[in-house]
């Protein structure tokens, strides 16, 4: 299952991880795909952990780098959200044939990929947000504001160069995804750290204020970006499968 490579539109390889839900409890019909967010990868933590969680409930998941970012081809520089909603378009072509419904998980700049994805495209069935980035501009003016694209790097980490790309891509291209939140008709649930002051958890509240009942939000109290504290990580978790085992 799923051993054939990923291609985006530049004929880029995908690097992925495909895992199998527990045989006794195994949900053949439903697929999990994972994306990740700035400067991450398909073996975050986060998606780790939250792929293990869904495949012990009996899911199959697929954890992906963006192109640019791990062990995926292409350039870090080029890894915009535009972009990335163009590599996530590839893996649903590639995994749809076999899997009636799939559901997004994106972490952070990965969650307004599934937003802007799933506004228009019927083959995401169920949306999940952890951390999720919706105001793309107050994002990138707060975090690489004071940086020269195509010079400095982001959070000084040379790894990750910030390009011009990214910059206007985020701000002017996108600016925020809170219009194609309001299209969004799937089953959506935004989990959140309190303590998140990478992407602050206005951006998830301010989904819960347009869409109301249509959207389920959990706020993890005290939580960071990345919900490293292992009890954090278990209550983000654990909200993830409690409420995919209800809506699949």
């Amino acid at each position: 299952m799923m051993d054939q490579p990923i291609l985006n539109r530049e004929a880029e390889r995908i690097d992925y991880r495909f895992a199998a839900g527990t045989q006794s409890n195994r949900r053949e019909d439903v697929l999990v795909l994972l994306g990740h967010g700035v400067t991450g990868n398909k073996d975050r933590p986060i998606l780790v952990e939250t792929a293990n969680a869904l495949n012990g409930a009996g899911f199959d998941t697929l954890r992906f780098s963006f192109s640019g970012n791990g062990d995926s081809e292409g350039r870090f520089e080029e890894a915009t959200v535009s972009k990335e909603a163009a590599d996530l378009d590839a893996i649903l072509g590639a995994v749809s044939r076999e899997y009636p419904r799939i559901a997004y998980v994106g972490h952070s700049m990965g969650a307004a990929v599934g937003i802007l994805k799933a506004a228009e495209d019927s083959r995401i069935h169920y949306l999940i947000s952890l951390a999720g980035m919706v105001d793309t501009r107050t994002f990138a003016q707060t975090e690489f504001g004071d940086l020269v694209p195509g010079q400095d790097c982001m959070w000084e980490e040379e790894a990750y160069p910030l390009s011009r790309a990214f910059m206007t891509d985020l701000c002017e291209t996108v600016r925020s995804v809170e219009p194609q939140a309001g299209r969004i008709a799937v089953p959506w649930l935004l989990v959140h750290g309190t303590g998140d002051d990478v992407v602050l958890p206005r951006d998830s509240e301010l989904v819960k204020e347009q869409l109301g009942q249509r959207v389920d939000l959990v706020l993890v109290e005290g939580a960071n970006h990345v919900f490293s504290e292992p009890q954090h990580m278990k209550r983000a978790t654990t909200a993830v499968v409690d409420w995919l085992a209800r809506k699949a």
